[in-house]
């Protein structure tokens, strides 16, 4: 007879996810290209620090991260990421760019692909955008690729927030289920 399972323990769960960030190393990075809902900037927030997502930009934010429902939903955890405020969609992803990320966008819309069909291995900066727009112009000719979260049932399309949250569980999983690259080729992509 098996042991029934249980939950982790403060300390067994600190080892598991240090085991895991023992594994990362790319850069991941974000644009909020004009996300407006409270509710989807704090669980945004929340879920970048909990795939350590490096930067993030936010472009359109009416109230920023520090309104009560977004801070509600983020539960604090907004001060584990580098937020930056841009002017403009164009000067955010310049930004992006400059630092050493590749642009991709996570969208519905033509020329997409399924999200794990594209390479998100190396520094990669998703480009989300407005709950009921999408991306901008500006940010779809700009991004190197767009993918989608295919979808089985009647709902046609994600919450933003959730899309974000799987795309980027999507960028660690390739890099975490890449072959280990050997001995001085570490951090290199496979192409």
């Amino acid at each position: 007879m098996s042991s029934p399972r249980k939950s982790f323990t403060p300390t067994e769960l600190k080892r598991l996810h240090r085991t895991w960030r023992r594994r990362t190393e790319g850069r991941l990075a974000l644009v909020l290209d004009g996300v407006q809902n409270p509710f989807n900037l704090g669980s945004i927030a929340r879920t970048a620090a909990a795939f350590r997502v490096d930067a993030a930009w936010l472009v359109g934010v009416a109230q920023g991260l520090g309104g009560p429902k977004v801070q509600k939903t983020a539960m604090g955890s907004d001060r584990f990421v580098k937020w930056y405020e841009a002017e403009t969609i164009g000067q955010a992803l310049r930004e992006a760019r400059d630092d050493g990320y590749r642009l991709m966008g996570v969208e519905l819309g033509t020329g997409g692909r399924p999200l794990f069909e594209l390479d998100l291995r190396g520094d990669i900066c998703l480009v989300v955008g407005h709950e009921e727009r999408g991306l901008s112009t500006a940010a779809l000719a700009a991004c190197e690729a767009l993918g989608f979260v295919p979808l089985l049932g009647k709902v046609g399309s994600l919450n933003v927030a959730t899309a974000c949250g799987i795309a980027l569980y999507e960028v660690r999983r390739q890099e975490w289920s890449a072959p280990d690259p050997g001995p001085g080729q570490a951090g290199t992509p496979a192409g």
